[in-house]
């Protein structure tokens, strides 16, 4: 099993991320679903150059991105914006594109639940049937009702990815399993040989080893199961406004290349720019909890 990490998380260059997670162990990159901010020539060139390779990346569904739109130019805008992931994903020797199908932070639904259901999955097959020829993975992705209400659970995925198609698989998050599963290793044990992506973080989405998860238990559950692929860095840290704050100074106040939608992101998952220190000790203690575990 190898160790990857998303670089969504904190707004830099692609360089000076590909640079530090590969002085730290990490021997893989889960790329931002950016496609746009990005050269893929020059990322593969840096990714060669550091002894890093590209695992897949994942869809960052702002704004208007909404496979399940009622509206049918908005949800088709939103197939081919997770095509040109999955593009970027093959021009960059990746596998897999993990797929959250609804717009993250929207609470209220667009129709009734069938047809929002049937618009998922026939916007998920448009892109499957892309995904199938590019030879890229896909894994639909269950997060907490707090930033979508649709695809919360495993078995709700697992659900999706049936109706979509026999490849199509899941990429389970544990800070999400953590909120939504009633146990999350039964959750993992119901994905065995659709699980294409695993996303990790701990109980309060600090860096794993900061919060209170049993990670051996779920490395020894993903054994189980026989996934023994990639672990992918992702955690949000969810920064202290308030006197009490046990990390001082961990709140970047001049961030560069921060666009406005990276910071609303990052606002609305209660965070913020982090300074490059902070930044890197998170990334550091994430490496030193897993890897003495795969």
């Amino acid at each position: 099993m190898e160790l990857a990490i998303h670089n969504w998380m904190r707004a830099e260059t692609i360089e000076t991320t590909i640079r530090r997670v590969a002085s730290l162990g990490y021997t893989k990159l889960e790329i931002a679903g950016s496609p746009e901010h990005y050269d893929t020539k020059e990322v593969r060139k840096l990714l060669k150059e550091h002894g890093l390779t590209c695992w897949g990346s994942v869809t960052l569904m702002l704004e208007e991105r909404n496979l399940l739109a009622r509206n049918e130019a908005q949800r088709a805008s939103s197939i081919q914006y997770v095509k040109d992931v999955v593009k970027m994903v093959k021009e960059l020797d990746g596998h897999m594109v993990s797929v959250v199908p609804g717009t993250v932070g929207k609470l209220v639904p667009d129709g009734r639940p069938e047809e929002e259901w049937q618009w998922a999955v026939d916007s998920m097959k448009e892109i499957y049937a892309y995904s199938e020829a590019a030879g890229i993975l896909l894994g639909i992705e269950p997060i907490n009702r707090f930033e979508t209400y649709f695809i919360n659970r495993a078995e709700q995925a697992l659900a999706l990815a049936a109706a979509v198609g026999p490849n199509c698989g899941v990429c389970l998050d544990t800070f999400h399993m953590n909120i939504e599963e009633t146990d999350m290793f039964e959750a993992i044990r119901s994905a065995k040989g659709k699980l294409v992506g695993f996303h990790v973080a701990d109980n309060n989405r600090m860096a794993p080893g900061m919060g209170h998860l049993n990670w051996k238990k779920i490395i020894d559950t993903l054994g189980e199961v026989n996934y023994n692929s990639v672990l992918s860095v992702e955690f949000c840290a969810p920064l202290d406004r308030t006197p009490a704050n046990p990390y001082p100074g961990s709140i970047d106040e001049k961030p560069e290349n921060l666009t406005p939608e990276q910071e609303k992101f990052l606002v609305d998952h209660g965070s913020s720019s982090v300074t490059e220190a902070f930044y890197t000790m998170l990334t550091q203690q994430s490496y030193n909890t897993l890897s003495k575990l795969i």
